[in-house]
């Protein structure tokens, strides 16, 4: 736990990153991502983080990277079993938050052609939730990905 992290933060529920909690191991903390400014969010964006302090991919042990692409799966085939989706795309960037995390998120069915891969979540006609809805939807990816 590195104390200025706002993913460590996160994981310790405070700081502007909270969000809701699919599932959690003793090594990972699988969210949705949180409601943007005007309280609603892109319906089907997870975040898979390690609990560990790592500020790159490369830094992980193997087990960590193991642990992490299990998770990354299995929130992959949850997205697209519970939601409408031309496909579901993952990456670790790393740029804004020095601690490593993947995103998982999908392309939702009818999102435009013109779109690049990652402004999927930035489509107007995406589904999108308030806090709560979106607490629920990680409840059901929990389920759909076979973590209870």
């Amino acid at each position: 736990m590195v104390e200025d992290c706002l993913i460590c933060a996160k994981h310790e529920g405070r700081g502007p990153l909270v969000a809701p909690v699919a599932w959690t191991t003793e090594e990972f903390v699988v969210t949705h991502h949180a409601p943007a400014a005007d309280g609603l969010g892109f319906v089907g964006y997870l975040l898979v983080e390690p609990r560990r302090h790592v500020a790159t991919w490369d830094l992980l042990t193997i087990t960590e990277v193991q642990g992490m692409a299990t998770a990354a799966w299995l929130a992959a085939r949850a997205l697209r079993r519970l939601l409408d989706v031309e496909g579901v795309f993952t990456a670790i960037i790393g740029r804004q938050v020095p601690h490593v995390h993947q995103h998982v998120f999908v392309r939702h069915a009818g999102t435009p052609a013109d779109l690049r891969w990652d402004e999927s979540p930035d489509w107007s006609g995406a589904p999108t939730r308030t806090l709560g809805g979106l607490e629920e939807f990680a409840r059901q990816v929990r389920h759909a990905a076979g973590t209870t």
